[in-house]
């Protein structure tokens, strides 16, 4: 089954509060299955000369920029988080991803359980490394850029170590406290579902999801050749590792920038900066029959960041909902 998700367009050129807030309404209203902040904190001037000192979540097809100016007026994610918990009553909610090493894990982890309960429990709680050393400098994190990945493993152990006991201790690189409580556990049990995003290796991606007992993966403007890639590789390491997880009990997921056209648009391959979802409706329906197939569980729906406005998009959503996703189901 492919689920339809929302990706907030909290990080635009320009967005207000009263659009996402609109956005958010309609999702609720289709019975999408969740929506999703993006985590932003800033623009570094040097994007805007495409100088940046990787390109854009390291994907080398992109330019070395963002798709929104420094000057943007853009909105920070994880604040959005418990705003829409109290905006919504059904859909489950969550920020793609939470970028651990600008957060400290313990305040993290008594925050989420605490978006949890104000959620009734609807959070999903989805954690990468972070890719742009500028933002790190910006977080105050530049020292732990270089060893990043150590800094992820240690919230997620952090995180539910905190959530599973009464009193926790944890000593380690990045975090070192004594037992101690950390207020209410979520009102999810065991815990919130758990996805990881990685951008590089299905390995790495399949010992996180092993190791740690994660729910699923989360991608960025990936083809369904590159889905099945991804699911392949996950069930090859998944199969190697002492687990009796498969690939079959996870979310697999992706971000991808969706636009419904009046006429067919150039698809021609160009890695990440592929129309993938930005085309007619036959289009959309082909290439979501395609990701479906190749084993996608969950699309999020990713508005442009200029020059698409909101009532559009809403308009989308519902030619999504009501006219394409009865086509991919009957597949």
């Amino acid at each position: 089954m492919l689920e339809l998700a929302l990706y907030l367009p909290n990080f635009r050129e320009k967005v207000t509060v009263a659009e996402l807030e609109d956005l958010t309404r309609l999702a609720e209203e289709l019975d999408f299955e969740s929506v999703w902040t993006l985590d932003r904190i800033i623009v570094p001037e040097a994007s805007d000369r495409a100088e940046m000192e990787y390109a854009f979540g390291m994907m080398h097809e992109l330019p070395k920029q963002l798709p929104v100016s420094s000057r943007g007026q853009f909105l920070q994610g994880f604040p959005l988080i418990p705003w829409l918990a109290a905006k919504t009553t059904k859909v489950r909610i969550g920020m793609s991803i939470i970028d651990t090493p600008y957060r400290a894990p313990g305040v993290l982890a008594a925050e989420l359980a605490t978006i949890d309960h104000l959620s009734s429990g609807r959070l999903n709680v989805a954690v990468g490394a972070g890719w742009m050393p500028e933002e790190f400098a910006a977080a105050s994190a530049s020292h732990i850029f270089p060893r990043r990945h150590q800094h992820l493993r240690e919230t997620i152990e952090i995180l539910q170590g905190i959530w599973a006991n009464e009193v926790f201790e944890y000593h380690g690189e990045f975090a070192d406290f004594g037992p101690s409580g950390f207020g209410m556990k979520p009102l999810q049990q065991p815990r919130p579902p758990m996805y990881f995003s990685g951008l590089k290796d299905a390995k790495r991606a399949a010992k996180r999801v092993a190791k740690y007992g994660l729910d699923g993966w989360i991608g960025i403007q990936d083809s369904p050749e590159e889905i099945a890639t991804w699911r392949a590789g996950i069930a090859t390491e998944l199969d190697a590792l002492d687990t009796t997880r498969t690939v079959d009990d996870l979310d697999i997921a992706s971000m991808i920038w969706t636009v419904i056209t009046d006429v067919d648009m150039d698809q021609t391959l160009a890695g990440k900066a592929t129309n993938l979802l930005v085309g007619s409706e036959r289009q959309v329906t082909d290439m979501l029959k395609r990701y479906r197939e190749a084993g996608l569980t969950k699309l999020l729906i990713w508005p442009p960041f200029a020059d698409v406005p909101t009532p559009k998009t809403m308009d989308d959503m519902k030619r999504l909902k009501n006219d394409i996703m009865p086509k991919v189901d009957a597949m």
